[in-house]
This record gives structure tokens, sequence and C-alpha cells, in this order.
């Protein structure tokens, strides 16, 4: 039986990969903060961890007693992130701050705790969960953009040092996804380009993430960029952005 660690796999598309790797067979491990729903999954084949992945103690204290348990981490899959949006100038510097220590911390802790015993066994998969937002930048959800750009600079150059290794490395950039990151992005403040998009239902839902992260693998697709409206709009950001900011205060 493989083991997989899934972060934030409490809810949204952590949750999705929870459930669909468990009925596939393999051992899961879920982390996420949220106590509760933590609970509903914990199961013979779903150990769950109650930690925060701001805290780098927390998440290689975890890491080593899955070890200790199972001898291997087969798989990680990273989607534990926050969301409050809200513009720059008015947004406190400490919700700022916060949100580049989940997202872009949390990243971090994670990755440097795992990585070492894979790239020891040179074997495993590891996932990340950046952004389209991190290339593709929103206005009211700048500190959320700025801490998934960091994340997507930091796995691909990641990738790139550790490209003669057998651990395969995947950054997915998924679009807006139907999870409670929307409910937490539109509570704090109301965009307008959020709200447009989930008027006319413009998301992903989780379930096709999970499929289109299983399909890149097979291919060894290392940055992955899950729907078509994605991949176009990365492509107005290189080679046409004023173009791009012009759609987006249309759309705004």
């Amino acid at each position: 039986m493989k083991t997989v660690l899934v972060t934030g796999g409490a809810s949204g598309i952590g949750r999705a990969f929870v459930e669909q790797l468990a009925a596939s067979g393999w051992r899961v491990c879920v982390a996420d903060v949220n106590e509760a729903a933590l609970a509903e999954l914990a199961g013979d084949d779903v150990c769950t961890f109650m930690i925060d992945v701001a805290s780098y103690e927390q998440v290689s204290a975890t890491v080593k007693e899955i070890l200790e348990r199972f001898g291997a981490i087969d798989r990680v899959i990273h989607c534990a992130a926050i969301m409050p949006a809200g513009k720059l100038a008015t947004m406190q510097a400490e919700t700022i701050n916060f949100l580049m220590t989940v997202n872009y911390g949390g990243t971090v802790n994670v990755v440097q705790a795992v990585l070492p015993d894979m790239l020891s066994k040179d074997t495993g998969e590891l996932i990340v969960f950046g952004s389209s937002g991190g290339s593709v930048l929103v206005p009211d959800c700048g500190a959320y953009c700025a801490s998934k750009a960091a994340t997507n600079a930091y796995m691909e150059i990641l990738m790139e040092e550790n490209r003669s290794s057998n651990v395969q490395f995947m950054l997915v950039c998924p679009p807006l996804v139907n999870t409670p990151l929307l409910e937490q992005a539109m509570s704090s403040a109301q965009s307008r380009i959020l709200s447009h998009s989930i008027e006319n239902q413009r998301y992903m839902a989780p379930d096709d993430i999970v499929a289109a992260v299983e399909k890149g693998l097979k291919k060894n697709v290392k940055i992955l960029w899950p729907s078509i409206e994605a991949k176009i709009l990365q492509w107005l950001r290189r080679f046409s952005p004023r173009l791009l900011w012009r759609l987006v205060h249309a759309a705004n």
C-alpha cells in the first residue's frame, strides 16, 4: 500500500484527493487545521494530523511520524492555503504577511520536510499547488497573488535544480476552483471579478483538478495549467501584458 500525504486535505481540492486516493487503495495521511473536518475523514486507511503548515516544527514532526510508521511517503500533495482578499492599500500589513507565511512559507515548510527523504531514496511524487493567480494577476487579490507568485517561482527553480533526480515534481496552477477559498475571499472583499466568475460559474470543480493532476503525472508534466482559459491567460500575460490588464480592468 502506497502512502500519500495531503496538506489542506480536510476541504476543497485536498479533500477531493483524499477521497479519491483512499478509494483507489492508497494509505492517506491528511494534514489540516480543521479538527472537526479531519474527524469526518478518519478511517482504516485515512490517518489525520491537525497541524498548521506555517509551523515548520509541526510539519517536520508529522513527516517524521509518518516515515517512522509507514517507512516512506510515496506522494505529497500540498494544497493548504488561505485566500483573504482586499485592496493592498487598505489591507492590514499583518494580514498580508500572514497570508505569505501560510501560502509561501507553508510550501517551504512542507517541501523542506519531505524532500530530503525522497531525494535520498531517489523516488516519490511531489505535487505543489501554486496558482494561475501567481502569474495572471487579479485586483483585490494582490496579497494572494504575491504569495502564489513566490510559490510558483520556488517550485520552478526547485524542479530545475533537481532535474537529474527521479523524484517527480509538479507545480499545479489552477484557475478559480469551487472551494471554500472562494467563500473566504468573498467574505473579506466584494471583488467584482470574483463575483462575476461565481455568478457565471466560471470556475473548475475539485474533482476536475484531481483528474487533471493524475493525467499530468502519467505524462510527467512539470507545470500543469488545468484549463484552456488558464493557458490562454498565461499566454497573454507573457506576450501581451497590457492587453491582459485592459481585459481585467474592463471585467472589473
